[in-house]
């Protein structure tokens, strides 16, 4: 079993992508096969060398590694060239000279006369003369697969049987009018010659399966030795198109948020199933993975889900898992009194800034007369966490408090948060130095 993971190096990868990633890994490991790193990179004027290193630095941090690659299309031109050559030869790969307005021009055309707007295959009525007048006028061709008249079946690993009528499709262009070749048939060539086994992709791709079979077979592979599993597409939470433009879903994006990959793994694996997901890194995941539990349904990709199970991964998280992502100073203590209060590593700094920085209390109007006795009974170091109960006890003693009427001023003064990380762990790490000025400060202007 050899499986790949191809996406353009275009920009940066969205989480769409990454679950595909995700879930060739997974189907990989699980079944003891081969996992390839194809980069599509044909695309010359869109892809750049710093998205194809991105890319390979999201997989690694997502936690996907590959057997083989990364492969790039862009060194295989003479493949794709050798291969062209032999559909040519074949009388399936042919060439077209109609600009972009005649072919505009000939849709609309059948569309008024009720026909279906597919490519009508004028060029290969082309004479030998006709394409060398061409030529010496300096136009270059873009060449297109003839498409066989048959309908193409598989039985898709997720989705069931399915069957596309080439008849309905246009022609295909395989290869640009400046020679470089495009998706389809790159792809094709590439899994055929590096062994692929299964391909498993998006619902999108469908309809470039059946075209792909038909290429496949043309270039004397056996397609039906092939694979495919076509999961159906994210949406976003209100069931709209999850749009690949937004850099809020790219990972890119959530790792600069502090989004934890093992989040974010758990979240992509469960997407689309029954199972509810946990937080894990990938090779944790590859025992409970089945791409029979995937539904024919679409997924939807809800933020607020995944920032859930990231509060999960954080609160589960050991010191040694982020403490070189931690403010610099951050010690075990502090990790442990506030990692159940954060949606996001990086809200991590904020406490820090609590605990070690300069804290502003908001307006406590009325209260100054008790901060005042709070700072009376403020207990001698040192602190530990017992320091927070005895502390509670002698000011609901002194002023006849308790409960909120007690806490909340109390928070308020020494955090300026409403909410937040236990008291008893918070105070040790704040101190008396700063509490008591913390305790003045509020007092003074409460009054």
């Amino acid at each position: 079993m050899k499986l790949r993971f191809a996406p353009s190096p275009t920009g940066y990868l969205h989480v769409g992508n990454a679950r595909l990633a995700l879930v060739n890994w997974l189907v990989a490991r699980r079944h003891g096969g081969t996992f390839l790193l194809r980069l599509d990179d044909t695309d010359r004027e869109r892809s750049k060398p710093e998205f194809a290193a991105a890319i390979e630095e999201d997989l690694r941090w997502l936690g996907l590694d590959w057997d083989e690659g990364p492969l790039r299309q862009s060194e295989r031109l003479d493949r794709y060239a050798a291969a062209a050559e032999r559909l040519k030869a074949a009388g399936r790969l042919y060439p077209c000279f109609e600009s972009e307005e005649e072919l505009r021009a000939r849709r609309e055309r059948r569309l008024r006369e009720g026909r279906p707007p597919v490519y009508d295959r004028e060029a290969l009525k082309m004479t030998r003369e006709q394409y060398e007048r061409a030529l010496a006028r300096g136009r270059s061709p873009y060449w297109r697969f003839l498409l066989s008249a048959r309908s193409v079946a598989w039985r898709d690993l997720v989705l069931g049987d399915r069957q596309v009528r080439l008849q309905t499709i246009s022609d295909p262009v395989l290869i640009r009018a400046d020679g470089t070749p495009l998706y389809t048939f790159a792809s094709v060539v590439d899994d055929l010659e590096t062994g692929i086994t299964h391909v498993v992709r998006g619902e999108d791709h469908v309809t470039n399966t059946a075209i792909q079979i038909d290429l496949y077979e043309a270039l004397g592979g056996d397609a039906a030795a092939l694979r495919f599993a076509h999961l159906p597409l994210l949406t976003d939470a209100e069931g709209g198109p999850l749009s690949k433009r937004l850099g809020s879903v790219s990972l890119r994006q959530f790792r600069r948020d502090g989004i934890e990959p093992a989040a974010l793994a758990g979240y992509l694996a469960a997407l689309g199933t029954s199972r509810d997901p946990h937080p894990a890194m990938p090779r944790d995941l590859v025992a409970e993975f089945d791409l029979s539990q995937v539904s024919r349904s679409p997924a939807r990709f809800d933020p607020q889900q995944l920032l859930a199970l990231n509060r999960r991964a954080l609160r589960e998280a050991p010191f040694e898992a982020v403490r070189d992502r931690l403010p610099e100073g951050a010690d075990e203590r502090f990790w442990l009194a506030v990692r159940g209060n954060l949606d996001l590593l990086s809200e991590a700094r904020d406490w820090w800034e609590v605990v070690q920085g300069t804290v502003v209390p908001p307006a406590l109007e009325g209260e100054g007369e008790f901060l005042r006795a709070a700072l009376d009974t403020l207990p001698p170091e040192p602190w530990d966490e017992s320091t927070w109960q005895a502390w509670a006890e002698a000011l609901k003693a002194r002023t006849g408090r308790s409960g909120r009427a007690l806490f909340r001023p109390l928070r308020l003064a020494l955090t300026a948060e409403e909410h937040g990380p236990d008291l008893k762990t918070l105070l040790p790490l704040i101190g008396r130095a700063r509490a008591a000025q913390r305790l003045r400060i509020a007092a003074t202007a409460a009054s």
